[in-house]
């Protein structure tokens, strides 16, 4: 019996039960068990994410239950899993990443056809940076919950308009609500949008043998590059940084976006290289960001109250 350690979100439960039952559709593969863990993250509902102290809200918990064994495995968005695993911990599959797009949910209305002054929510600050740099006229207020919650809170009138990752309200069989999806020249995805990551311990071979079929080199490379970029320049959730990598033939191409928390400035670049040398594409590619400019938009960031 292979413990499947996961959130209890809509998402997250379609996540844990997509690897359960991609594991189940392999030849010999071992019954599994999906056992619910409550995070940090799913605790703290009436505040900003962005303004809380320490990292990994929504992974930590799972973490903490697969390096005591209570689980066996950990299903995760990939984009919630810190660039520095735990020690003793692993990826042991990566799957196939969905559109690693935001999309816009607005009642029918095209995000540059919003009205000055509409309210439109979102939890990110990656997104609050760059909608406020395509839109300085909007007001960009926080959204919290799950999916389904959050597009409650848009049709019961609290916003005009919310911005959402277009792989969660795929995958949840939501794309009804969908106004449009942002394009990708205004909108880079936060690092590893789309893709679901199953963590393992390091040690457990016979359980990271069974998950080598459902890892996904394409997005494993694409995903490693940005998480390569990410980590360089010490980010998660409380930066805005946008990145995304696509892999052609066995050559990537990386672009990534560091912006002004009020959208005020940003710098952008785009890199390739081999899908072999993934992880160093995305540490040249943030060393050259921070060399043009986007060390002094971090450092902005970084400094006390600059987020509140």
């Amino acid at each position: 019996m292979l413990r499947i350690g996961t959130r209890g979100s809509d998402l997250a439960l379609w996540q844990a039960r997509h690897v359960a039952a991609r594991l189940a559709a392999l030849p010999g593969a071992p019954p599994t068990e999906i056992v619910v863990i409550r995070t940090e993250g799913d605790q703290v509902l009436d505040v900003p994410l962005s303004t809380v102290e320490g990292k990994a809200f929504f992974t930590k918990e799972i973490e903490a239950a697969l390096r005591e064994r209570t689980v066996d495995l950990a299903v995760h968005s990939l984009k919630d899993l810190p660039t520095v695993l735990p020690e003793g911990l692993a990826i042991g599959a990566v799957l196939e990443r969905e559109d690693p797009r935001d999309v816009l949910l607005s009642r029918g209305v095209p995000f540059a056809e919003l009205p000055t002054g509409a309210r439109v929510g979102t939890s990110s600050l990656r997104r609050r940076a760059v909608l406020a740099r395509w839109r300085p006229d909007l007001r960009l207020v926080d959204l919290r919950g799950n999916v389904p919650t959050r597009i409650r809170k848009l049709e019961e009138g609290a916003y005009d308009a919310i911005v959402l990752a277009a792989a969660g309200v795929r995958r949840l069989g939501l794309e009804r609500h969908v106004t449009e999806y942002l394009p990708l020249a205004r909108v880079l995805p936060a690092v590893a949008q789309g893709a679901v990551a199953v963590e393992v311990r390091a040690d457990h071979a016979a359980t990271r043998a069974a998950l080598e079929p459902l890892d996904h080199y394409p997005t494993r490379a694409a995903t490693a590059a940005e998480r390569a970029l990410l980590r360089r320049l010490e980010g998660g959730c409380q930066v805005p940084v946008g990145a995304l990598a696509t892999l052609a033939g066995e050559t990537l191409e990386l672009t990534a976006e560091i912006c002004a928390l009020d959208g005020a400035s940003a710098v952008t670049g785009r890199r390739s290289a081999p899908a072999a040398a993934a992880e160093e594409l995305g540490r040249e590619l943030a060393e050259e960001l921070l060399a043009r400019g986007g060390a002094a938009i971090l450092d902005a960031i970084r400094r006390p109250g600059a987020g509140a």
